[in-house]
């Protein structure tokens, strides 16, 4: 069963690699692919949505989620499987970028790019969650192109994205609401220290007043 997975897997690479493959899209797919090294571009977006007062709880959404990705995905899974890279495995196929160094299963690029994006498209305008998502897509399809994962790879890179972008929203909220609490409780402790200091004054002006009128 797996090997047959595995067949299937690399023989889409190489459909891809004799079939689709031209100058044009090895440019652009290059292009797109690189975009996503080091989730760069989405770490670039999530910094200017901190920026704003109105965007910043979604900035620090994608960051919880970006950070849980390289986490999860890249330093416990990777680690975990430790699947070979699509071109270890099928020597026939080329791969038209330099040499990764990491584990292949699951996709990081992929990951972290789902992972942000399923924060934008939820949190923010259409305008700007579709783009993202259909962005994050075309990521994980350059992984592919570029023969460098293979598409359970990015298949799970996309399951593994959305969930942590879902995780990313439950563990700001939760924090949130700590927060609210906290601050709630230290307002009440201040007023009721400020009460007391002036129940404390009120009761020594009396007796004050009390002693001066005794004479």
């Amino acid at each position: 069963m797996l090997e047959t997975l595995l067949n299937i897997d690399g023989g889409l690479l190489l459909l891809i690699q004799d079939y689709v493959r031209n100058p044009i899209l090895d440019r652009m797919m290059i292009f797109i692919t690189n975009l996503g090294n080091g989730g760069m571009i989405w770490i670039a977006a999530t910094l200017i949505l901190m920026i704003p007062k109105k965007t910043r709880k979604v900035g620090i959404m994608s960051a919880v989620a970006l950070l849980g990705s390289l986490l999860i995905n890249n330093h416990l899974i990777k680690n975990l499987v430790q699947r070979p890279r699509p071109f270890v495995t099928f020597t026939d196929l080329q791969i038209i970028i330099p040499t990764p160094s990491e584990f292949s299963f699951p996709s990081g690029h992929t990951a972290s790019s789902f992972a942000a994006a399923s924060v934008f498209y939820k949190h923010l305008p259409k305008k700007i969650g579709v783009p993202a998502i259909v962005l994050a897509g075309v990521i994980g399809l350059s992984r592919l192109y570029v023969g460098v994962h293979y598409p359970t790879d990015v298949i799970a890179g996309i399951l593994m994205g959305i969930f942590l972008g879902y995780l990313a929203e439950y563990i700001v909220r939760f924090f949130e609401k700590k927060l609210k609490k906290a601050r709630k409780n230290i307002k009440k402790a201040m007023f009721f220290r400020a009460f007391l200091h002036h129940t404390e004054f009120m009761h020594i002006y009396k007796e004050k007043r009390m002693f001066i009128s005794a004479f």
